[in-house]
């Protein structure tokens, strides 16, 4: 990825989806959580276009496709943020879409999908999904939109990274979820080309690790089961494009308890009055845990990525 890509795709997606803004939490209201010499912004993305960055590269993707590809539609697999930024751009630009979402979706999740005309199919896990996804994708001949592994995901994700550091161009640090790595490879790897003296986290649930052991054994490692109550970070991979690129990037990746995103939770319900999901409570859990120390006087960014949940799942979650 160079430069030139991250600003013609800035370019593309001028007005097709929301710069959404960066919160200063250093302010009064929150001003508690933190040290005073460490300046906190969070990046709310989760007021993108149905719910999440999603929107970003997935629309990028579906403008790519041929006149032949449009006509034979788009499918996808994903528990619910990619599903619904490709019900949704599909519908935007008048492509089929087919959905396969696991059977423990959560409900709110699918029947959005539905409201955007969607065809949804349900599997009984991840396995059997993209089993299911490849195998139609074949005998149907439509395009399989990849929920990270793809160059329009992560140059969509850089778009946000880009509007990050440029809102912010005294940043430190950045602070950035791994669900497959589409997010984190794709804002890491913009705020490098403009700032590379960022320091960048990654953060994964201790459930979900699938790129922390990539890491540690310098290559994209698959991991035998994933427990979490963040199934937007629940990818069982890595893989090859985004692994690469994050390893290039990414300084350090953390982990964290499901307990440690119930408390961001609680907090950005408390203190700033939004309902998200845990994913999106992520950077906000590594900031205030086990990167405490090392974001000290530090001007710090943080990302909250999506908040597609129904009530009663989080409710569920935060009880």
């Amino acid at each position: 990825m160079d430069f030139k890509q991250v600003i013609a795709a800035n370019n593309f997606l001028f007005e097709k989806i929301i710069e959404t803004p960066l919160l200063d939490l250093s302010s009064s209201k929150v001003l508690p959580l933190f040290p005073s010499q460490t300046r906190v912004k969070m990046k709310l993305e989760f007021l993108q276009h149905v719910g999440s960055f999603k929107a970003r590269g997935v629309l990028l993707g579906l403008s790519r496709l041929t006149v032949e590809q449009k006509k034979a539609g788009v499918i996808a697999f994903s528990a619910g943020n990619h599903a619904l930024a490709v019900s949704w751009a599909a519908q935007f630009l008048g492509i089929s879409a087919k959905v396969i979402m696991p059977k423990t979706a959560d409900k709110f999740r699918v029947e959005g999908c539905k409201t955007y005309a969607a065809e949804i199919l349900l599997a009984e896990d991840a396995e059997e999904g993209f089993s299911l996804m490849y195998d139609l994708s074949e005998k149907e001949k439509r395009q399989v939109m990849h929920p990270f592994e793809a160059d329009h995901m992560i140059i969509g994700a850089a778009t946000c990274g880009l509007e990050m550091i440029s809102s912010m161009p005294d940043m430190d640090v950045a602070i950035i979820p791994i669900g497959g790595g589409g997010l984190i490879s794709g804002i890491s790897s913009a705020i490098k080309l403009v700032k590379p003296s960022v320091t960048v986290f990654g953060v994964e649930p201790y459930g979900a690790d699938s790129m922390f052991q990539s890491f540690l054994k310098k290559k994209p490692m698959v991991i035998d089961k994933v427990k979490t109550i963040a199934d937007s970070l629940g990818a069982p991979m890595a893989l090859p494009k985004s692994f690469e690129l994050a390893r290039r990037n990414v300084d350090e990746i953390v982990r964290l308890t499901d307990n440690e995103m119930v408390e961001s939770m609680n907090i950005i319900r408390e203190k700033l009055n939004f309902l998200v999901e845990p994913a999106c409570g992520s950077s906000l859990a590594a900031c205030l845990g086990p990167l405490k120390e090392k974001v000290l006087g530090k001007n710090v960014a943080l990302i909250a990525c999506g908040s597609n949940i129904s009530f009663d799942r989080y409710k569920e979650i935060v009880s």
